[in-house]
């Protein structure tokens, strides 16, 4: 006759496990699709090179559109470390500035205050003493951008706390408005709930499953009408001492076994000399977090060669005292600061990205001509309270962006030529940093 043949608990629990597998990956890969990071830089603006030059003279209530969205850009990236527009910093307000002086003034205070005051200017030696002759830096600006900056301190005068860090600003350096994060958020607490939903009702269904195998086999053994082939299956019993002395169970675990000891040696051995997650001391508590994402100081306000040198200098200690005079000055921290210039040595900053002697790299080339933002390489910088190396900055990993990189050869003469040869033997493909010959070895070895 034909009789039932209950499952094992085995192939039971193999099939809780594959299903369960199957949904986490699936739950996985949402989250992962969407963590599409942007790669935006820290900066709050656009730089000075990168700013439109459409700008138009402030006027009572303020510029046009095109002067004020690009003196928005540039104060945020020059000013807002010493300024706001409606509160004292560490400089003065600057709400009705342009009523007090005149932009034919304020152009050459901006260039370089310290040439006015040299002058002997009545209001501009009035400003220095005032301000415990704290020198404001000289800013190598056009004069359409500094127009530009006034049409947008005049617009935003009297509303309120002027370009001071807000949530949604916050939340942009990110590279999300607070919509989207909050969206994002409550999206990953419902993959949660979802497998946690899951798994209980796994759980369930295979105790289910056994309970119902346990009856069914008891229903069966009070039945007088089986052959001896179904009492020999329903009896049958998984044989576990067989299973754990079986040669081909034996060999799998020592092949597996083999393969993850191979593996971790060859990953030990290709580690050798990298240091991604590097996050050394540093001799004063720095918190890019704060800096750079709470107050949106632009990494060119410090760095002051990112744009322009083929290295990103380290800032000096009289760029930390351009705010620090007046700020936080009690802060044990700070006092470091002053030790420091009192005694006339540098800080001892420990560099964290190093690359070999073998490799040139030019980080102008990088940030000014490529137009690469800061995140690219080193990661949600600011969010790192202190900082560490997120990328590996191996071989590998800089001519897989070299082949990934496209070029922006967008009105740019020097490209058109190289533009017509690539399109040509390479219809449809972009044209990127490996296709200008960007893998050639002697471009980064000497």
């Amino acid at each position: 006759m034909n009789s039932i043949r209950p499952r094992s608990l085995p192939h039971l629990l193999l099939a809780l496990f594959l299903t369960f597998a199957g949904a986490q990956q699936a739950a996985a890969q949402a989250p992962a699709d969407a963590a599409d990071v942007k790669k935006e830089g820290v900066v709050p603006g656009a730089t000075a090179a990168a700013t439109p030059a459409t700008i138009a003279a402030p006027a009572a209530g303020g510029g046009d559109a095109a002067a004020i969205a690009a003196g928005d850009a540039l104060f945020k990236g020059n000013c807002t470390q010493c300024h706001a527009i409606n509160e004292q910093v560490v400089g003065p307000a600057l709400s009705g500035i342009t009523k007090r002086r005149t932009i034919a003034w304020l152009i050459p205070w901006i260039k370089n205050s310290s040439k006015v005051v040299a002058s002997g200017d009545e209001y501009a030696v009035a400003i220095y003493n005032k301000y415990n002759k704290q020198q404001m830096p000289s800013f190598a600006l056009s004069d359409k951008e500094i127009t530009s900056i006034f049409a947008y301190v005049t617009a935003e005068e009297g509303k309120g706390g002027g370009a001071g860090p807000t949530v949604a600003n916050v939340a942009a350096v990110d590279g999300k408005d607070g919509a989207e994060a909050g969206t994002e958020s409550g999206g990953g607490k419902y993959v949660d709930v979802l497998l946690i939903v899951l798994v209980v009702v796994l759980i369930v269904l295979v105790v289910t499953l056994v309970i119902i195998g346990n009856l069914m086999k008891d229903v069966l053994r009070g039945r007088k009408d089986l052959d001896g082939r179904d009492v020999e299956i329903l009896e049958q019993r998984f044989d576990w001492n067989k299973f754990y002395r079986s040669p081909k169970l034996r060999a799998i675990v020592g092949t597996v076994f083999a393969l993850v000891l191979l593996y971790e040696g060859v990953q030990s051995v290709m580690a050798v000399g990298l240091t991604q997650g590097y996050q050394p001391t540093q001799p004063i508590a720095f918190s890019h977090k704060l800096h750079a994402g709470e107050h949106q100081i632009n990494c060119a306000y410090c760095h002051t060669s990112v744009y322009k040198s083929k290295s990103a200098n380290i800032p000096s200690a009289n760029i930390c005292m351009n705010c620090h005079s007046q700020i936080k000055t009690e802060s044990p921290e700070i006092k470091k600061i002053y030790r420091a210039i009192e005694r006339k040595q540098p800080i001892q900053w420990v560099r964290i990205h190093n690359l070999p002697d073998l490799a040139y790299f030019n980080h102008s080339q990088h940030t000014q001509v490529a137009g690469l933002q800061c995140q690219t390489c080193h990661g949600p910088i600011q969010n790192m309270e202190v900082v560490y190396q997120y990328s590996a900055l191996t071989m590998g990993w800089c001519i897989n962006c070299h082949r990934e990189m496209p070029i922006n050869a967008k009105d740019n003469k020097y490209y058109d030529n190289l533009v017509k040869l690539h399109d040509t033997k390479n219809a449809g493909a972009p044209f990127t940093v490996s296709s200008n010959g960007g893998t050639e070895c002697s471009k980064c070895h000497y």
